[in-house]
């Protein structure tokens, strides 16, 4: 009966979340350590639910966008490096300055889709700037356990890439931060398959429905509104479950 009330939470949160274009597994993640998960377990199952997520809609989304390789790569291969290496890192960082630096970054990214304006200056397109962004993103995304793209959009766009063209770059090398942070939870987090199963079902069909059905009839402001509320909610319930 949990891992059923585990896959619903994940379906309602993906379907919510993926209708703004964002991840749900930062969301996720506390919410299953405050239903009892231990921590390092929950940031595993976020992982996988994450990228269950932006892999569908990726997919659902590749036939109407136009990736650009030489922006996505780069990224892509340093996310792939750095992202295991910063969530092996988690297991040296004291649990609870984890989770003050994950609230940190919930707060983080609920006040960027409340506050953040979209506007492309001067393009900083080369690729040695574009690795030392991906290796930043990805030792901060592994020790958190979140896929980064609330990270590494805005940063790509400060640094004058085109907004939509980001969000597609993003889309594309979440994915990889993922599945390689997923790895490396593996060799030093007890996997419990049915919960990580069921959120990840979850996921995908939250995904599916967000994408096609709820896309067209709820407006995107409205929806990070929400978002950025449940986010800043959860933060301060893990700060304050920290700090005590």
């Amino acid at each position: 009966m949990h891992d059923l009330l585990y896959g619903l939470i994940a379906f309602f949160l993906s379907a919510l979340f993926s209708t703004a274009g964002a991840g749900s597994g930062m969301a996720m993640i506390p919410i299953l350590h405050f239903l009892g998960v231990d921590f390092n377990l929950a940031k595993a199952v976020g992982i996988f639910s994450g990228f269950t997520t932006t892999a569908t809609s990726t997919f659902l989304n590749a036939r109407r966008k136009v990736l650009e390789i030489r922006v996505a790569l780069p990224l892509a291969i340093s996310l792939l490096i750095f992202a295991p290496l910063g969530a092996q890192l988690s297991r040296f960082v004291d649990a609870d300055l984890v989770k003050g630096l994950f609230a940190i970054f919930l707060i983080f990214t609920a006040t960027m889709m409340l506050f953040y304006k979209k506007k492309a200056k001067t393009r900083y397109d080369r690729p040695w700037i574009l690795i030392l962004i991906g290796a930043a993103v990805g030792m901060i995304s592994g020790l958190l356990g979140v896929g980064g793209g609330n990270l590494l959009l805005p940063l790509l766009v400060m640094l004058g890439f085109d907004p939509k063209k980001s969000a597609v770059a993003v889309s594309f090398v979440v994915p990889f931060a993922a599945a390689g942070i997923f790895v490396s939870y593996l060799t030093f987090v007890p996997i419990d398959w049915p919960l990580l199963i069921a959120v990840a079902f979850g996921a995908m069909l939250g995904a599916f429905l967000g994408n096609h059905l709820l896309h067209d009839r709820l407006k995107p402001a409205q929806v990070k509104k929400v978002i950025a509320l449940i986010l800043y909610l959860l933060a301060a319930k893990l700060l304050w479950q920290t700090l005590r």
